[in-house]
């Protein structure tokens, strides 16, 4: 394996002969469809990886007015997605932290019937399962309900698809998406992430930026350390050797590099930025969403665990070194320059929130060196110009 840019977790392919549309599919009633409900409950990158998905059943049929019934991570997302229409937020039992009781549940269920949709698409990872929220569209009355799902859903969902992952076929959670709704007829030509930056967005960001003594008409490198998962947080001491092997170089480059992350997160970038002598702004805990995709926007390079703002900056083409850990193989970088770095360890693929092994081997292992030379590299060969001139492969790689 090459130290530098190993290859990124295997995932690719597509659905083979025989994983196929279950159901009595009536694509005549899918094509008519006109009202959609579109349920994506979990984080920020899981919906941004939807996007794609959700330009396909826009574009299938002419006036379709699409609603996503998402958390609240998606509800956040709602002034910048450009292919839901409007976002509806909920947080059912079947998800970390739901809070709805079951007559609220039933309320929940009456509020979607009196939306009259025609058709409802499940969007979820393999490691969840489709049926409870194919219950709530169920009791919606809403008459097709499309997901994946391993076990018979009987009259839960009209159409469905065996899910063939992990064992049979490994896809990038954006191709997983897109192959879902093609089932239907829904199809797009443009598979790239889509996150929209209002102006004032951008006006915000470059006040911050130079608040913070960071000069936004020169190349400056964004640094998010944060992940919503501890499995997933490269260590605080690694990403300072990082600064520390960037340091010198940037330096004579005029390099200037600015920390992002949640108020939460102040004290890990605090940490960070106690042990490197390189020279760096924070503007954690004073960015909302938007503003924080405006700083990516503008940004050289962005380098991060794997985390929503890798796919925020996927969606913008900013370039990514993303420090992955392998709790997952799906969530790579797509359509964008970028290096994603690991150790590879037997553990690999846990979807755990905390190392069950409690050694955290693959990140602790990823010398900090590595990623260092993985962004030069970007930054040599043009992170800028890449951004417009990258040709994205068919698996977003």
């Amino acid at each position: 394996m090459d130290r530098l840019n190993p290859a990124p977790p295997p995932v690719g392919g597509q659905l083979s002969h025989g994983q196929t549309l279950r159901g009595q599919c009536d694509m005549d009633a899918w094509q008519a469809a006109r009202r959609v409900l579109a349920v994506r409950l979990d984080n920020m990158g899981d919906v941004l990886m939807t996007t794609p998905a959700l330009r396909a059943l826009r574009q299938s049929t002419p006036g379709r007015h699409i609603t996503l019934l998402a958390g609240s991570a998606g509800k956040a997302l709602q002034p910048h997605l450009e292919d839901a229409d409007e976002v509806l937020q909920a947080r059912p039992p079947w998800l970390p932290g739901g809070t709805l009781l079951p007559d609220e549940l039933l309320a929940l269920a009456e509020t979607l019937r009196q939306e009259h949709f025609d058709a409802a698409v499940i969007f979820t990872v393999y490691s969840q399962s489709a049926l409870p929220a194919a219950l709530l569209c169920w009791l919606a009355h809403i008459p097709l309900r499309l997901a994946y799902s391993r076990e018979n859903p009987y009259h839960l969902l009209s159409d469905w698809i065996i899910d063939p992952e992990p064992h049979e076929v490994l896809r990038h959670e954006v191709r997983r998406q897109l192959d879902l709704v093609e089932a239907v007829g829904a199809r797009t030509e443009d598979t790239h992430l889509s996150f929209h930056i209002r102006e004032d967005d951008r006006m915000r960001a470059d006040t911050l930026l130079r608040s913070a003594g960071i000069d936004p008409t020169q190349p400056y490198i964004v640094v998010h350390p944060g992940a919503s998962a501890p499995s997933r947080r490269y260590p605080p001491e690694l990403y300072a050797a990082v600064l520390e092997h960037l340091g010198e170089p940037a330096d004579e480059d005029g390099l200037q590099i600015v920390f992002t992350g949640s108020t939460d997160e102040s004290e890990t970038i605090r940490d960070v930025r106690r042990q490197t002598s390189t020279g760096s702004a924070t503007l954690a805990g004073v960015l909302d969403l938007g503003g924080l995709a405006a700083v990516i926007d503008g940004a050289a390079l962005l380098i991060a665990n794997n985390t929503g703002p890798v796919h925020i900056a996927s969606a913008l083409g900013t370039p990514v070194v993303d420090v992955y850990a392998l709790t997952n193989p799906q969530h790579a970088p797509w359509q964008v320059e970028h290096r994603v770095l690991y150790e590879d360890v037997p553990c690999r693929w846990c979807y755990r929130s905390v190392c069950p092994q409690h050694h955290h081997a693959c990140l602790r292992l990823l010398d900090p060196a590595r990623v260092a030379a993985a962004a030069r590299e970007l930054l040599d060969g043009g992170a800028d110009s890449a951004r417009t001139s990258a040709t994205p492969t068919a698996d977003g790689h």
